[in-house]
């Protein structure tokens, strides 16, 4: 997909209803400018949202829990990196022949900025977002729009590269998209549902420009996306954080729109647990692949934006209203995932001796899963030193599976505990192979084959064994491992995983994913000029650079959610 050569200066001068704008009229642009930098900010900066902390609302909680086993340095690290914020006026790599602190630039880090400018879209002359792949050896499918999960690594990359005014342009966009009416068949969708995608259609013969967005209604499947609004809430407060610049998030848009997207999460129903019931294909893994329930990935975004929205909120009667629903909701997910979806070496045993048939609030097994159902692979991956947030937890039913996009959420927001978040970094290195292999990273853990895999996807033929969903190896989730290594402090795991990646990934000219039980051959289906796949590949490379850019994709852990948690004996080993 080609896309028109434009000063991205030229936002300056519109005013925030004209970003909204749904319909508008195509305008001619100077095509010579496309590479050209623009125009820094000039924003003083803020900290006032990061000190508002959750303590400081919070209601009593558990007494504080003992860290022995954990490094405590890594946390005191974190704390001084999240107290600096990321340099709006800092260039990394494609602007800049050397950096500031010292690295010599890989070489395909040009390459790479390169071809995510290549990718970008444009609606009025102002970049609006980036595509999903630019591929044109293959049928375009939806891959011709700018998705807004995708879209996330991107956008990151340009706020460290001070270029926020993209992002600025996708919030205020998609924002506006939200107000549509979202309708499938004869049934109405709910008013926050952020859309999955968008994209721009271009009439020359009115010589206009129009807007169309997919609220699940064109996916496979039929599903809403349920991690869409996570996304935006994220990205708005990685903006906000990224910039200083706190005019954003407080217009009355922004704010409404963050309630919206809170009422359909925090409405009150049947459910008896704090967790999200979501269908399969809700997420990043958007076809059918038995995460239907309550995933890890949902409930970790999840969690992540209902602390993000906690600093972006203001406290007038709307705002406190939903920021006392956000403390309590907290309290108890914090609770329901540290306690019943961790699993290590002690919590494998307990499982492994549940007694079934329970009844009363003293029941053990309180989700009467059978023993017999533990499958035969997590008692050789689960090492002696390490742990992991499991893939789903309903009555009777257990998914054992790891998924990486969860766990690594699970460490940025805080959701895992600083025992919790060493326990999967060791896992990490300890199944270095399954996780990691020939190329950066599972999306999950292990495969499924033969009889399991006809009943759970249905005999798709998209994600058979070690390919896709079902065990691929995707780049682009390097920069989550990345930005939770550097939280974590242990660098030295992503800089090994970078390393890799780089030793194929402009040679295979940044596939979408790669298949095996290693990840040695590129998918069967996989889109080359994968947008994500190069934009997280440079935000790993950028966050290692400079470790103070985690402060806008991560939150401290805080003092007041620490629950009373059964210590694991793989801690004393």
């Amino acid at each position: 997909m080609s896309t028109p050569d434009v000063d991205v200066n030229h936002n300056k001068n519109l005013k925030t209803e004209d970003l909204l704008c749904p319909l508008v009229e195509y305008e001619e642009c100077d095509f010579s400018k496309l590479l050209e930098k623009p125009r820094l900010l000039n924003i003083e900066r803020q900290r006032s949202l990061d000190e508002r902390s959750l303590s400081e609302l919070s209601i009593g909680m558990s007494p504080h829990h003992s860290t022995r086993g954990v490094d405590l340095n890594s946390s005191r690290i974190f704390e001084q990196l999240d107290s600096v914020c990321s340099p709006v006026g800092r260039r990394s790599g494609f602007s800049t022949p050397r950096s500031q602190t010292g690295f010599d630039p890989h070489p395909m880090v040009a390459e790479a900025w390169e071809a995510l400018r290549r990718s970008l879209v444009y609606f009025r002359g102002q970049p609006v977002g980036t595509i999903a792949a630019l591929d044109n050896t293959e049928e375009n499918l939806n891959y011709d729009q700018v998705f807004v999960r995708d879209f996330v690594p991107s956008a990151l990359a340009f706020l460290m590269n001070g270029e926020p005014e993209i992002v600025r342009n996708f919030i205020l966009k998609t924002l506006r998209l939200q107000s549509w009416e979202k309708k499938i068949d004869r049934f109405h969708l709910g008013e926050g549902v952020m859309p999955a995608s968008f994209k721009v259609l271009h009439d020359p013969v009115r010589n206009s420009e129009t807007l169309i967005a997919d609220f699940g209604e064109s996916a496979i499947g039929r599903v809403a996306p349920v991690d869409s609004g996570f996304w935006w809430i994220i990205l708005l407060r990685a903006y906000t954080k990224s910039t200083g610049d706190t005019s954003l998030a407080e217009l009355p848009e922004c704010q409404k729109g963050m309630r919206l997207i809170l009422s359909l999460c925090l409405s009150e129903g049947f459910d008896t647990f704090p967790t999200l019931l979501c269908a399969d294909g809700c997420c990043m893994i958007d076809r059918r692949m038995g995460v239907y329930g309550y995933p890890i990935e949902i409930q970790a975004l999840f969690f992540m934006a209902l602390r993000c929205a906690l600093l972006l909120l203001k406290q007038d009667d709307e705002g406190k209203e939903f920021i006392e629903r956000i403390v309590k909701r907290l309290h108890a997910l914090s609770y329901h995932m540290r306690s019943y979806f961790w699993l290590d070496l002690k919590q494998l045993n307990d499982i492994y001796r549940y007694k079934t048939e329970e009844y009363s609030h003293t029941a053990v097994n309180k989700f009467n899963v059978m023993p017999d159902s533990l499958p035969e692979w997590v008692f050789d991956f689960m090492p002696l030193r390490g742990g992991y947030f499991i893939g789903n937890v309903s009555p009777a039913r257990m998914d054992f599976r790891w998924f990486c996009l969860g766990n690594c959420i699970a460490i940025l927001s805080s959701l895992a505990t600083l025992e919790q978040s060493t326990a999967i970094m060791d896992l990490i290195e300890s199944r270095w192979e399954e996780l990691v292999g020939e190329m950066p990273l599972k999306v999950c853990y292990p495969a499924m084959e033969t009889h399991e895999w006809r009943i759970i996807t249905g005999c798709d033929p998209k994600n058979t064994r070690w390919s896709y969903h079902n065990g691929g190896s995707w780049p682009v989730l390097l920069w989550l491992l990345t930005a939770a290594c550097v939280k974590t402090g242990r660098p030295q795991i992503a800089r090994r995983a970078i390393e890799i990646a780089e030793a194929r990934l402009l040679k295979d000219h940044w596939p979408e994913y790669y298949d095996g039980k290693l990840g040695r051959y590129i998918g069967k289906q996989a889109r080359k000029a994968q947008t994500w796949s190069i934009a997280g590949y440079l935000v790993a490379k950028m966050m290692l650079e400079d470790p103070s850019h985690l402060g806008m994709i991560a939150i401290e852990e805080d003092k007041q959610m620490k629950p009373l948690l059964r210590r694991s004996n793989s801690w004393t080993l």
